[in-house]
């Protein structure tokens, strides 16, 4: 299946969507930093509402999204973007000058929980749009689209807030994701859920729990982006190489990235299972970051990165389609908010441990050290989709037909983009919203 087979007007009317709702979210931390900075502790109070903003993203995503009702999804994405483009037009209107800074975390932690559940069920979303042979090129797409979108991010914040005024970012972000809710009725209504329900009424918590080695991995895939952003500078100045070298080789990762998710996309399908896919991948990014640490020349330094960004996308990749392969269709956008939450918080502590490291510790030593907490998690998440895997040939060795059984159910079969484009308004009620 080529790229060329998913360019189709569904596709992209939720593309355009898509980048609706995520730029606001790429956007919010810097804008947040800006919005406050010439206050007195302006950048203390900056990062302090960066991180509420962070907590309500983590702590709201698997909670909406295990509540997120497959057959009426589409209102309850409306609700969390609205949510989210009240709170940032609220805090882009010109009341950071005035406004208590307990305000301003709260509006700050309304922007990130609000629309938090989005990510997953958009994603949950597209691929219900494509044909089933088509779900990795649909997600190769996606996540080149994400990671444009982080690049581009930071230089429209910085552009906004310097040229136009401070509270100018949020303002953009609060009409972009109010349109981002008008765009949701350009979109199929849902995604196909029949074929792979819960046929023993199983609860949704003990469903999604049994993909937990899959949440660890993605967790420790993204500690890495973590070392690469934040300890960078430092690095940088450790070596005695211009700090304002930070900003064009944190593009070349993302670009790396992007280019990484394309080619992973290229196949349908790429040898091994994806387990062990995702493992041999977060060790080469390892290797690229542990590269990072240890070579003294810019130029080193870039390369090392972008060959890291090339392997990170595709370990991201995988990922998702192990969890798309673990879960029932009606809980799969309770297992993307979840995984989007477990990668939120593997960030926020490979940083917070970064971060202490650096008061004591060279930044080259804090990289190492990431590292080892990154591979610690990897190996977690491998030996516990290990056990699954062998739980599921001990089962398949003791069926009374001598079928295989396989460890997970089936991915649901999705519709044809057409009839996706057509809505499910009209459709029996076993394809959900």
């Amino acid at each position: 299946m080529a790229y060329r087979d998913i360019v189709t007007r569904p596709v992209l009317a939720w593309s355009a969507v898509a980048v609706a709702c995520r730029l606001p979210v790429a956007m919010a931390p810097l804008a947040l930093v800006f919005l406050v900075r010439e206050r007195p502790g302006g950048y203390t109070l900056g990062a302090a509402l960066a991180a509420a903003y962070v907590l309500g993203e983590i702590v709201a995503a698997p909670v909406l999204g295990i509540r997120m009702n497959a057959e009426r999804a589409r209102p309850h994405l409306a609700v969390g973007l609205v949510v989210g483009a009240l709170a940032f037009t609220g805090l882009g209107l010109g009341i950071s000058g005035t406004a208590h800074p307990v305000v301003l975390g709260l509006l700050a932690l309304l922007a990130g929980a609000g629309p938090s559940a989005a990510p997953g069920a958009m994603r949950a979303l597209l691929t219900g749009m494509v044909p089933e042979k088509a779900v990795t090129q649909a997600l190769s797409m996606e996540s080149v689209l994400t990671f444009g979108i982080w690049a581009a991010a930071p230089a429209l914040v910085t552009g906004l807030a310097l040229g136009a005024g401070p509270g100018v970012p949020l303002l953009l972000m609060g009409v972009l994701m109010a349109a981002s809710v008008a765009g949701l009725w350009t979109l199929p209504a849902g995604w196909r859920a029949d074929g792979r329900g819960d046929e023993h009424g199983e609860p949704m918590r003990r469903v999604l729990g049994r993909a937990w080695p899959v949440y660890v991995t993605g967790a420790a895939s993204l500690t890495l982006l973590a070392l690469a952003e934040l300890i960078l500078p430092a690095l940088l100045e450790q070596r005695a190489i211009g700090i304002g070298w930070a900003g064009p080789l944190l593009a070349g990762f993302s670009i790396g990235s992007a280019v990484g998710a394309f080619v992973y996309g290229l196949r349908g399908g790429w040898p091994g299972r994806l387990p062990v896919q995702s493992l041999v991948l977060i060790l080469g990014v390892s290797a690229g970051v542990v590269l990072v640490a240890v070579l003294p020349w810019a130029g080193a330094i870039a390369l090392a990165l972008v060959l890291a960004g090339l392997l990170q996308a595709p370990a991201m990749l995988t990922r998702n389609l192990a969890l798309r392969q673990m879960l029932p269709a009606h809980a799969l956008a309770a297992g993307y908010s979840v995984m989007y939450a477990a990668v939120g918080a593997g960030y926020a502590a490979s940083g917070s441990l970064a971060g202490a490291l650096l008061k004591v510790v060279a930044p080259s030593t804090a990289i190492l050290w990431g590292v080892g907490l990154t591979l610690l998690l990897a190996a977690i998440g491998a030996a516990g989709e290990w056990r699954r895997v062998r739980l599921g040939e001990a089962g398949a060795g003791s069926s009374a037909e001598g079928r295989e059984t396989p460890v997970a159910p089936d991915a649901p079969q999705a519709p044809d983009a057409r009839d996706a484009w057509a809505g499910v308004e009209s459709r029996r009620p076993s394809r959900t919203d």
